[in-house]
């Protein structure tokens, strides 16, 4: 259970962390506290004093409690600490454990440890998950935005980790907000998913469902490709058809429109899935139905996932570069700690072609 004093003390210190006091402006007076959270003054003094000890918060006598220059102090600390934050919407499953492998070589290598966090796609988490890190004084931070697309209540930490200067590399995508502020590791969402729908419109296929994420950018770009892509072939262009959902939103209820999509007299031919791990679950669909994958119809999905090659049939897919993704991020962000120049990378997938699509 967290104590009044910790309370206060977390308080404060996340308003500076997040520019709400800038350095040498003055903090609310001690009774203002006291009122504030309903404490003793030996309580409001406790938590200040820890934060004096750690150059977040100087006195003058009978001037009251200014933000001390911590910024500076942090990076001091920054450099000494051989510890790096990642910072990502998911940890143990699908495609980040190889994420994460990729980045801990090159760390090690550099002499560097890891401490991950996972904010489970949930803006809140990713905000404590940023102030913990920044409290721990990370030397660096590789982050996967959460819910990308969608307007952040945290642009205001990001803004205070690129005036520390605090060497920081986005992977997979970055908020529109902030791009030319960091350097970015992504795939060409667009290009890959137009490849696709290029490949299936080749192979006859004219009614294709594209089911995308949508509060993430990058399901956004993998629809605009596709989109883009079937507007390019105005004979069929008509036929092109979307379902959008969030990470938030009921899964069953996705699949219960793919299911409608597929019981209609226009049924598509073929299924573009945001990822393959969608993918999987729509093939299983399909063959609850008493359908068959590829013949009644193609299923394909994004990130190469390794699953999606033991199974029957093996899943047609686009390649996302996972440990060359977090390779690649923890080389930028170990060149940015050394000062040197980074530019942002950007993959273009390669399809793959196997078992689960066919001509028609």
């Amino acid at each position: 259970m967290t104590t009044k004093y910790e309370t206060i003390k977390k308080g404060l210190k996340e308003d500076i962390l997040a520019g709400k006091y800038s350095i040498n402006q003055k903090l609310p007076t001690e009774t203002e506290l006291m009122n504030q959270y309903k404490v003793s003054r030996y309580t409001v003094r406790r938590a200040v004093g820890d934060l004096e000890n750690e150059h977040f918060i100087y006195r003058i006598q009978g001037g009251g409690m200014f933000v001390d220059d911590w910024e500076h102090q942090e990076a001091a600390q920054s450099t000494d600490n051989k510890m790096v934050g990642i910072l990502s919407t998911h940890v143990a499953n699908y495609i980040f454990p190889n994420i994460i492998s990729g980045a801990d070589r090159v760390l090690s290598d550099n002499g560097y440890m890891m401490t991950l966090s996972n904010t489970h796609n949930d803006p809140e988490r990713e905000r404590r998950s940023l102030l913990a890190l920044l409290d721990n004084r990370v030397s660096g931070l590789i982050v996967e935005p959460t819910q990308s697309a969608l307007a952040s209540n945290n642009l205001d930490l990001y803004h205070k980790i690129y005036e520390i200067g605090l060497p920081t590399v986005f992977i997979n995508a970055i908020y529109p907000q902030l791009e030319g502020m960091f350097p970015t590791v992504t795939v060409d969402d667009a290009l890959g998913v137009a490849k696709l729908t290029n490949y299936l419109i080749d192979n006859g296929h004219e009614r294709i469902l594209g089911v995308f994420q949508v509060d993430d950018l990058q399901g956004v770009h993998r629809m605009e490709g596709f989109l883009n892509t079937y507007r390019q072939h105005p004979q069929i262009s008509l036929n092109a058809e979307a379902i959008m959902y969030q990470s938030s939103d009921d899964l069953s209820q996705v699949l219960n429109k793919i299911e409608t999509r597929l019981g209609s007299d226009q049924k598509p031919t073929a299924i573009i899935c945001y990822n393959d791990q969608l993918a999987l679950q729509v093939i299983d669909l399909i063959r609850s139905l008493d359908l068959s994958v590829p013949k009644d119809v193609s299923v394909a999905g994004f990130d190469n996932y390794q699953l999606g090659q033991y199974m029957d049939p093996r899943l047609t897919t686009l390649m996302h570069e996972k440990e060359k993704m977090g390779h690649d991020a923890a080389d930028l962000l170990m060149k940015e700690i050394k000062h040197e120049k980074v530019a942002s990378i950007q993959y273009d997938p390669q399809l793959i072609v196997r078992g689960s699509t066919r001509k028609v």
